[in-house]
């Protein structure tokens, strides 16, 4: 069942510490600790996966012969140690399965075809001035069909689920994005999931665009490397954040927890501000209109456009960079994470400039009584929600 716009739910990888049992009747289980593992550290031989697993070195070989013969697994070369025989580590196999997933924005849409380890196989995206339910629905819906027509017959049936990520209650926000108020109620009184799954033939997996961002880190990005505890911080159009708790991404009681944006940020003159005024893109974009430039070319991350407005930038990021840092030391005051990621819809360079001055502002804050996060760049970019959006499925039918 497609999951409510309220976002009520949460899922995860698996976390540090996973045991299996060896217990008849939860193979599925025992194989999805497998790939988990598998997802997480990379190639590994049988008996590595024993000693993570705690299962006897018989039930990991039987299953990960069935998860060979499936096509989930392929070999890597084998390993000569000291003694014994050469050990053969297993990895996951790119082509074992394929997700869908869509990016309800606020200026576009894309849907991407990701494989099993994150590879996006194919991308689609279209631009409007504000997001049309129909007209969203249709393009989700034929782009899917483009896709799969493209694909073998094989491909085909390894295709897995469907996910989408858009802004919960992209209603509201009409005037922020000049869209008349009537355009944006279908998305109030509809259900793009179900909507879209009677279309398609997925069940089709709902998740805040901004967590979805951090999901993908989870499962996509800096695997193994990453604090059980973290704040992911995605500047798009808004800039929104992600949670993760026990290395699980927490979405909260209604699916909008690590809400970043909403935020009040203390200003000079002593008025406050939320921080969705202070570091989204769309600061940005007010300041370009008003000097009669396009917007359009902020989406399509050329780097010569980019390059074209960079005393804009730097501007917009002298102002963000600030504002950011108090928004993680009041993060950290109440949640005490070790590590605060920053990625989001900009040119890496961008990317790289903002990490920075933000690292140089938290730095200069008063965290007297704590202890300052590590300030780190997200390793997935623009395409981190939507690839959040695949991740969903795969992590309901593939991981712990």
């Amino acid at each position: 069942m497609a999951q409510n716009q309220d976002g009520r739910g949460t899922y995860g990888p698996v976390p540090m510490r996973m045991l299996g049992t060896n217990q008849s009747g939860v193979r599925d289980h025992n194989e999805r600790l497998v790939l988990s593992i598998l997802r997480r550290d990379g190639a590994l031989a049988k008996a590595d996966i024993a000693r993570r697993t705690g299962l006897s070195a018989q039930t990991i070989s039987v299953i990960m012969r069935a998860l060979e013969e499936d096509g989930m697994l392929l070999r890597d070369a084998p390993r000569r140690g000291k003694v014994g025989q050469p050990s053969v580590p297993m990895r996951l196999n790119p082509d074992g399965a394929y997700f869908f997933g869509g990016m309800i924005g606020r200026r576009w849409t894309e849907l991407v075809l990701v494989d099993m380890t994150g590879t996006i196989r194919s991308h689609e995206r279209i631009f409007y001035d504000y997001p049309v339910f129909d007209e969203v629905l249709e393009f989700l819906q034929a782009a899917a069909d483009r896709i799969t027509a493209g694909l073998s017959l094989r491909e085909r049936a390894r295709l897995s689920g469907f996910g989408v990520a858009l802004p919960y209650n992209i209603w509201d926000w009409a005037e922020e994005i000049d869209a008349p108020v009537d355009a944006l109620l279908a998305w109030r009184d509809r259900d793009i999931g179900a909507e879209l799954g009677a279309r398609t033939g997925f069940e089709v997996l709902i998740q805040n665009d901004a967590s979805a961002a951090c999901a993908a880190e989870l499962v996509f990005g800096q695997a193994g490397t990453l604090p059980e505890d973290f704040l992911h911080i995605f500047v798009g159009f808004f800039v929104g954040g992600g949670l993760v708790i026990g290395n699980h991404l927490f979405a909260g009681r209604t699916g909008n927890a690590g809400a970043v944006g909403s935020l009040p940020i203390p200003q000079p003159d002593g008025t406050t501000r939320q921080l969705i005024d202070l570091a989204s893109l769309y600061g940005l974009a007010e300041v370009l209109i008003a000097e009669g430039r396009s917007i359009e070319e902020l989406w399509k991350l050329r780097p010569e456009d980019w390059a074209g407005i960079r005393p804009e930038v730097q501007r917009w990021i002298k102002c963000a960079a600030p504002a950011l840092a108090q928004a993680i030391l009041s993060t950290v005051a109440l949640l005490d994470v070790g590590c605060v990621l920053i990625d989001g819809h900009l040119p890496d360079e961008v990317r790289t400039e903002l990490v920075a001055a933000v690292d140089t502002a938290v730095a200069a804050s008063d965290f007297a009584g704590l202890r300052r996060p590590q300030i780190r760049a997200g390793t997935l970019g623009a395409e981190s929600r939507s690839l959040g959006a695949a991740s969903l499925p795969l992590a309901a039918r593939f991981l712990v």
